[in-house]
């Protein structure tokens, strides 16, 4: 198998078909879907059955309590067993051709980690923006802001290890893996837009607060300095946050 896509499942029935959809009908298919099931509530199983039916290969593990996104990316990647790993958000919508466009560009590369331009679209698929991200990230480019979106990232499956998984905080559980993968190999963006990022109004990533908590942990775990010097990242990272939301274009 050369690729495993990773989807992590909890109260996105609303969402959910079309986000299968684009997953289903990819040009390329060598590859399985793992859903990591992460609601307490099992009734929408059966219609995420229903979506997939035998259209595609895929695994569903269903998780016994509601442990996270984090974690439940980390289950995926411990169950899969293909070159590369891809993840998607249950809301998120992946173009047609990304799966190939982007495998093409990691084996031509020979690339650990891609991730790709995406369009900001809303609750009703409106495009409301759009992202160009730039073609080398360094771990100082992504100190001072976050611009990977993370179901545009692919990585090459022998990168990871015990050490370089999700971390387990509510938001930023991606920025702080993608922080210390930056210091180890090449962060190349894709200046393709194969992705339509959605924006939910109750999304844990709209609760400002607790990306502020979160911001916090993650860089005493990963710069680890005193407390100010952290604060003052923090607030960094929030500046340059309001920038970029200016900075994308509007449609």
């Amino acid at each position: 198998m050369l690729l495993t896509v990773i989807l992590p499942y909890f109260k996105k029935k609303r969402f959910i078909k079309k986000t299968l959809e684009s997953i289903i009908y990819q040009t390329f298919k060598n590859f399985e879907l793992i859903i990591v099931y992460d609601q307490k509530d099992k009734s929408d199983l059966k219609y995420i059955k229903k979506i997939l039916a035998k259209k595609i290969k895929y695994k569903l593990i269903i998780n016994k309590k509601n442990l996270g996104v984090g974690k439940s990316r980390n289950i995926g990647i411990k169950n899969s067993n293909s070159k590369y790993i891809a993840f998607c958000d249950a809301d998120d919508v992946w173009s047609k051709k990304k799966s190939e466009i982007q495998l093409r560009l990691m084996e031509k590369k020979k690339l650990n980690f891609s991730h790709t331009d995406y369009n900001l679209i809303n609750e009703e698929d409106k495009i409301i923006g759009k992202m160009n991200v730039k073609q080398n990230l360094t771990f100082k480019d992504l100190i001072n802001s976050c611009d990977i979106a993370l179901s545009s990232v692919m990585i090459r499956r022998s990168f990871i290890n015990k050490n370089l998984l999700f971390g387990l905080n509510k938001t930023k559980e991606d920025y702080l893996l993608w922080l210390k993968i930056s210091r180890l190999t090449k962060i190349y963006g894709i200046n393709k837009t194969l992705l339509s990022w959605r924006k939910t109004k109750n999304s844990l990533s709209s609760d400002l607060t607790q990306k502020l908590i979160d911001a916090y942990y993650v860089y005493k775990k990963v710069v680890n300095k005193n407390f100010l010097i952290t604060i003052f990242f923090v607030i960094r990272l929030s500046i340059n946050f309001l920038i970029k939301k200016l900075k994308q274009k509007v449609i």
